[in-house]
């Protein structure tokens, strides 16, 4: 693990400007490109420690609040650790501004999240790799769909709702897919029962994907937030593994 700068910025978009957090090791030197896509709960230290594990592994981080229209982040408090009690509360307040987040706005923004990562001299020229959570896990793949070209590969980890039968679920972008996938389930997910990760696994293999989908056994939704009652620490480490495999495959 190297050192890493952490610094919070602003990203220009076509409907605004989103805070986020930008982390990347010390030395300045441009290095390859990836963009993390936030849980439901938001841009917050957690994330950022996230961020930064993958900082010191030489890579250059961004973490967008991809809630921005409704404010900088935290756009809803939160408790420490997140637990269930709360997490009603949470979500009354955090639904409304998640079902605001349609498909479309956020691709447009996800094309401003990669514009400004080509443009940073923090980053190498090229495709970059993304990793999402919870909601962020349906954000990676549709941004894969969208721009095939300027991703190289992308994970969703404990990702809800990737294979419904609305019109436009995420799955149904596989067929313009051309980076590798990697897909970390819950077994205890609410969110992704069995019948949406066949639909999912289904769906990229006849698309032919180059993919893997695990279910991680004994995990529930979250198991990668530490700041979470969630948070599973075995299953988060085989997260770990499986995400820096995949980006050593891909840089």
């Amino acid at each position: 693990m190297t050192a890493v700068q952490g610094t919070a910025l602003e990203i220009p978009t076509p409907d605004g400007t989103a805070d986020a957090y930008l982390a990347h090791p010390g030395d300045g030197r441009p290095r390859p490109a990836v963009l993390l896509y936030m849980d439901a709960f938001g841009l917050r230290p957690h994330l950022e420690e996230m961020a930064d594990r993958l900082a010191g592994a030489g890579h250059t981080v961004l973490v967008p609040n991809v809630f921005y229209r409704h404010g900088r982040a935290p756009v809803v408090e939160l408790p420490y650790p997140i637990d269930p009690g709360s997490r009603p509360e949470i979500f009354e307040r955090l639904g409304p501004i998640m079902g605001a987040l349609t498909p479309e706005l956020a691709m447009r923004d996800a094309g401003a999240y990669l514009d400004w990562l080509a443009g940073s001299p923090l980053t190498v020229d090229g495709p970059v790799a993304l990793t999402g959570y919870c909601m962020g896990a349906a954000l990676a793949l549709r941004t894969a769909g969208t721009y095939p070209d300027r991703v190289a590969a992308a994970a969703g980890f404990h990702g809800g709702n990737l294979a419904t039968d609305a019109p436009d679920s995420p799955h149904l972008l596989a067929g313009r897919v051309t980076g590798e996938l990697y897909f970390g389930h819950a077994d205890q997910d609410h969110s992704l029962p069995p019948e949406q990760i066949r639909r999912l696994e289904e769906a990229l293999t006849a698309a032919g994907v180059r993919h893997r989908c695990e279910v991680y056994p004994g995990a529930h939704h979250g198991f990668t937030q530490a700041d979470t009652a969630a948070y599973d620490q075995e299953a988060a480490e085989r997260h770990w593994t499986a995400l820096l495999d995949l980006l050593a495959r891909t840089f």
